[in-house]
């Protein structure tokens, strides 16, 4: 993001003078109080929402110059995960993660290829004819982290993946991200869990207000002095 700034129809400012940059590999925490700009900041990386000003470039590409029938090849460079996992009800764990395959016309033998490795690599083999309701927090979370990874994506963006969690999963959950981002993906998670934070010692970004007030390396949740 360079000089990056978002002003709704009813004049909030949710973003102002944002400059960010993010390397490939790199494992970011974006922090913060509600109402900072986070969900923004996340909204303006998939293309959900285009900035009032600056621009926004994700893997090489110019997301404000971008038309919209690329987004979609944009989303599938992007996995993104959420606080409440968004699965499919009806469908077991494997056409979950297939699903998200499937509607993007893969072919069956990918889907067949594809959906076991992810399983094996979240935990989830012994598990892949269970339904939601049938699943733990954890093991939901695991299933929607699998299903983001279907088109092996260069950036995961995790929007408070351990909210619903008690703290035992929420590590596990975080165990994960950490191998997913040693195999090469981005991992950029927005959280409010400052125990989780403080402990990892990686780069923060902090918002405030709309503004970007702290980029730091090996950093706590807060500023310390």
């Amino acid at each position: 993001m360079v000089d990056v700034g978002m002003t709704y129809p009813n004049g909030k400012v949710a973003l102002a003078d944002v400059n960010v940059e993010i390397p490939n590999g790199d494992f970011v925490f974006l922090v913060g109080p509600s109402g900072a700009g986070k969900s923004t900041f996340i909204r303006l990386l998939i293309r959900e929402q285009v900035p009032t000003t600056g621009s926004v470039r994700v893997a090489g590409r110019d997301l404000v110059r971008m038309r919209r029938r690329q987004v979609p090849a944009l989303r599938r460079r992007i996995g993104i995960v959420f606080q409440d996992f968004r699965l499919l009800p009806s469908k077991t764990v494997a056409e979950n993660v297939a699903f998200a395959l499937d509607v993007t016309g893969a072919p069956r033998s990918h889907i067949r290829q594809r959906v076991p490795q992810l399983l094996s690599l979240v935990g989830l083999q012994d598990h892949a004819h269970h339904l939601p309701t049938q699943l733990s927090g954890g093991e939901q979370q695991r299933t929607a982290i699998a299903r983001a990874l279907v088109h092996a994506p260069t950036i995961l963006i995790a929007d408070e993946p351990t909210g619903n969690l008690d703290p035992v999963t929420s590590w596990e959950i975080i165990q994960l991200l950490i191998q997913i981002n040693e195999l090469g993906t981005t991992v950029l998670m927005a959280t409010h869990n400052q125990e989780i934070v403080n402990a990892m010692r990686r780069r923060v970004l902090a918002l405030e207000g709309g503004h970007l007030v702290r980029d730091e390396a090996a950093a706590a949740y807060e500023r310390e002095y």
